[in-house]
């Protein structure tokens, strides 16, 4: 049997989650107290304050430090090279890439807000004037994997918004070079310069400057811990998106559909961490135990890298829960917050009024988690770790400003001056 636990009562269902919470709390605990050397990065950009090119040398030492390779004159990926990365890409691929950028571009212009004004009874203007950011850096993870879908979720929003500028950076480790897929995207949405350095002082450069890399306005997209807490200590220099934690994913059912496309789903972020949260909640005991079944024989399926990290991650933060009721699941729900929350029930649109903490709603069997991620078109830059009470997944609104404008008329100011003067 595979490692999920199965809970049956309120009881065990809250201790289980208070012993979640512990263990991630624990690991970020640990992560930033092992990460020192993050600290020192940002202090050594801020203790630069002569010439910008020593930034560029840190930027080098570090990149040589980290990720193995000598970067001098090579920091920024030409258009020669992205021009070439592309043309290695199949044409299915592109294809693919291009259907969903299209598909994410047209859920986001959706989101575009326009600046608007009236006038009150005193022919006195009020309103509110929409800025789009001038620059924005998105941080694009690299290594074992490759993003693409990264640079789509953020650079798209981002040029909907009205961004007149859009850096790149990603690490190019050990110096073999950046993914054909990720530069490719990178051509299809536009970004305007792409640099190839990452961790925490890609952070510190897109944050402070350098003599080649501008500084931003705001710095989205996920990375490992060590860039989590480079973008937490520049907060307030730069504007970021989100600290995002491991994966999480919640599916309610009622019984239904089939046990297999279940478990497919909760293993699809149990693969990604061994923090990543899978959560089943299901008012039947026998599709309970059915999709344990299926995850033991899916773990066997995976590589065998994946199958040891999605095993930690059930045993860590996994968990089927037996429910009373369709209520009782959506109340569990409703204060877990999940990241991705499936509604894997015979009829969803009902249930999705009740829900009220989520990053992302997929509704039905024929709705994958992955869909989300990848061609659906909404974003799947998701709030984690509970912050779905109180934020919401990246969007265009992430990349203006709103300002608010005034201008009183000679008869509203005669009015309300009086007033004015006495409030203050």
């Amino acid at each position: 049997m595979a490692i999920a636990r199965i809970a049956k009562t309120r009881e065990e269902i809250d201790h289980f989650r208070r012993i979640l919470n512990k263990r991630r709390n624990d690991q970020l605990v640990t992560a930033y107290t092992g990460s020192n050397i993050v600290s020192e990065i940002i202090n050594q950009f801020l203790s630069v304050t002569k010439s910008l090119s020593d930034r560029d040398d840190l930027i080098i030492r570090y990149t040589k430090q980290f990720d193995g390779w000598n970067a001098t004159g090579q920091l920024r990926v030409s258009k020669t090279e992205i021009d070439a990365a592309y043309k290695k890409v199949s044409k299915n691929d592109l294809k693919i890439l291009k259907l969903a950028a299209s598909r994410i571009r047209d859920f986001h212009k959706r989101q575009i807000q326009k600046s608007w004004q009236f006038k009150d009874k005193y022919g006195s203007v009020l309103g509110q004037k929409v800025t789009p950011l001038e620059r924005v850096g998105i941080y694009v993870p690299g290594g074992k994997a490759t993003y693409p879908s990264t640079v789509l979720m953020n650079a798209i929003p981002a040029k909907a918004a009205g961004v007149k500028e859009v850096i790149m950076v990603t690490p190019n480790m050990g110096g073999k070079g950046i993914s054909k897929y990720v530069l490719a995207a990178a051509k299809i949405v536009g970004v305007d310069r792409v640099f190839q350095i990452g961790g925490a002082q890609a952070i510190a450069a897109l944050a402070f400057g350098t003599k080649t890399i501008p500084k931003v306005d705001k710095i989205t997209g996920p990375g490992n811990i060590y860039v989590a807490t480079a973008k937490r200590l520049v907060y307030g220099v730069v504007d970021i998106d989100m600290i995002a934690g491991p994966s999480e994913i919640l599916i309610i059912n009622d019984g239904s559909g089939c046990p297999s496309w279940i478990a497919a789903d909760l293993l699809s972020q149990a693969e990604h961490d061994e923090f990543a949260s899978s959560m089943l909640i299901t008012t039947s005991d026998k599709t309970a135990k059915a999709v344990n079944i299926e995850l033991d024989k899916m773990l066997s399926t995976l590589s065998k890298q994946r199958a040891k990290i999605a095993k930690l991650s059930l045993h860590n933060c996994g968990q089927i829960c037996v429910v009373k009721n369709l209520k009782e699941a959506v109340d569990i729900s409703n204060e877990a917050a999940p990241e991705h929350l499936e509604l894997f029930v015979k009829k969803p649109e009902a249930l999705l009024k009740k829900i009220k903490n989520a990053g992302a709603i997929f509704l039905g069997a024929n709705t994958p988690e992955a869909a989300g991620d990848y061609l659906a078109g909404s974003n799947h830059t998701l709030p984690t770790g509970g912050t779905a009470r109180f934020s919401s997944p990246l969007g265009v609104e992430d990349f203006i400003k709103r300002t608010s404008v005034i201008g009183f008329s000679k008869k509203g100011i005669d009015k309300l001056g009086g007033d004015i003067k006495r409030f203050a």
